[in-house]
């Protein structure tokens, strides 16, 4: 279901904004074979992918994860529940805590990574901020070419034009409280 409803929203908004797959592919740097497979719901994207995406629309990754009919103005999470929205062979996994809420400026999203996972070599950039927390293990998150050390209850906040990246470095599962601005803009 997710794949479907991430594909049919990047349709509509790369055909809102009158663009072909291979406009939208130069403008993201992102392939139009793998952009083709996401809008016909047969892939999910990694989210490095999908910031690339929203990033093009001046968008944020929220919109592609959530399901703004389904919208309201407040949004209760149980502990241990949150929308699942990405997965990486059982090794990373995110949950939104905002999912549903109607016209939200940021996203928040729950993040556990197994030993060893990392958001891989390339340095990540797109508009707005990010705040990460610690909530369990210990992170190395390199901004900008610079090194940070975060053991649980450690936090970091930065913003995300700054080329980026991160580890997790605990012997075990480690996770993070992530907040993300700006929310997507769907008036486009």
């Amino acid at each position: 279901m997710i794949k479907q409803i991430i594909g049919k929203k990047l349709k509509n908004t790369r055909l809102r904004n009158d663009m072909t797959i291979q406009e939208l592919a130069q403008k993201s740097k992102v392939s139009s074979n793998m952009i083709s497979r996401i809008e016909r719901g047969l892939t999910i994207p990694s989210v490095e992918i999908l910031m690339k995406l929203a990033d093009a629309f001046g968008m944020s990754i929220n919109y592609f994860v959530e399901e703004a009919e389904k919208g309201t103005v407040v949004v209760p999470t149980r502990r241990g529940s949150g929308e699942p929205s990405f997965f990486f062979e059982d090794k990373h996994q995110i949950n939104s805590l905002t999912h549903g809420i109607r016209d939200p400026s940021f996203t928040v999203f729950s993040d556990t990574l197994e030993e060893g996972v990392s958001s891989g070599e390339g340095g990540m950039v797109h508009t707005g901020e990010e705040f990460a927390y610690v909530l369990k293990g210990r992170m190395q998150f390199v901004i900008d070419g610079d090194p940070h050390i975060l053991e649980e209850g450690d936090s970091i906040v930065f913003k995300a034009s700054l080329p980026h990246r991160w580890e997790n470095l605990h012997p075990g599962q480690t996770e993070i409280l992530w907040v993300v601005s700006p929310a997507p803009n769907v008036s486009q």
